[in-house]
């Protein structure tokens, strides 16, 4: 694969498109584009698959960001949200993957090993929101007392009241 350099050129949104749809059909659906920008819903059983396609064969480089998000009681699902950029191939573009996961199964396979800068995002969000990223090699926390029972961005968490 060349990994030149390349200015940015309008077909680059819809020729990742094609390509991620082409390799994951029925597992990946392209919900938008945007200019640098293309966004998917990723079933959670490829998400290592994926990462390691999108490294290797489309030069992604660089995991900028792992995060949670509860959606709530009503969905009964949270979500992990990835972003990951590319500074050869695609110059600049984004993908921003998000895979669902119902409360009664807050768990996915870390990418910590495809993208080293994973790691800690993945250590926070498991800290955050209690999502497990199976086979992480140190998930622990890093903001909050070892013995904290709670996962404070969950939607369910109370604050307690002013005293």
């Amino acid at each position: 694969m060349d990994l030149q350099i390349r200015e940015y050129q309008d077909s680059w949104e819809a020729e990742i498109k094609s390509k991620l749809e082409a390799k994951f059909a029925g597992k990946l659906t392209v919900t938008g584009t945007q200019t640098r920008k293309v966004l998917a819903k990723v079933d959670k059983s490829i998400i290592k698959e994926l990462c390691l396609y999108v490294r290797d064969e489309l030069s992604f480089e660089h995991c900028i960001s792992v995060m949670g998000n509860d959606l709530g009681d009503a969905e009964q699902k949270m979500e992990v949200i990835y972003h990951i950029e590319n500074y050869t191939l695609y110059k600049g573009v984004i993908l921003e993957f998000t895979v669902d996961l119902s409360y009664d199964e807050l768990h996915i396979e870390t990418v910590s090993d495809v993208w080293g800068g994973a790691n800690w995002h993945e250590r926070e969000t498991w800290e955050l929101y209690g999502i497990v990223f199976d086979n992480h090699p140190r998930l622990e926390r890093l903001l909050t007392p070892d013995n904290y029972e709670f996962f404070p961005f969950r939607k369910s968490y109370k604050l307690r009241e002013a005293q």
